[in-house]
């Protein structure tokens, strides 16, 4: 199995009320849509899913939210790509060997775009960052 591509499809930032006081922020990602694509590799054509997300970050009490649209491009056997297509369009599951990996490149990607974006609109930073402590 190979992931082949991750690309942002729309991203809305908006920041709505002034950050003062305990601020939470939920991310979440979901994956919306799974569907069989062609690629073109050289001169040949291969079947491999496309899977849609939506990754959102809210900030509460109502202060703003990013919301980043996608698709992963995702290579796999061809029997492997349809029975996973098919288990998606019959019960919206995914199995856990193909949903970590996929997960976790969205994951990554959302959450570095998501920390560029909460910096140019001054909300604060929808991932925890390291801080340094200094012992005396």
């Amino acid at each position: 199995m190979t992931i082949i591509a991750t690309n942002f499809t729309k991203i809305s930032v908006e920041k709505s009320g002034a950050v003062k006081g305990k601020v939470s922020i939920a991310n979440n990602v979901v994956i919306k849509d799974v569907v069989v694509t062609d690629i073109a590799i050289g001169a040949s054509k291969q079947n491999a899913l496309k899977f849609s997300f939506e990754f959102t970050a809210k900030y509460e009490p109502k202060i703003g939210q990013i919301v980043l649209n996608g698709d992963l491009i995702f290579l796999e056997k061809a029997d492997k790509i349809k029975e996973i297509a098919e288990s998606w369009k019959k019960s919206k599951n995914i199995p856990k060997e193909v949903m970590a990996p996929v997960l976790n490149n969205v994951l990554t990607k959302c959450n570095v775009e998501a920390l560029i974006l909460s910096r140019e609109i001054n909300l604060p930073p929808p991932i925890q960052l390291p801080k340094v402590n200094v012992k005396k």
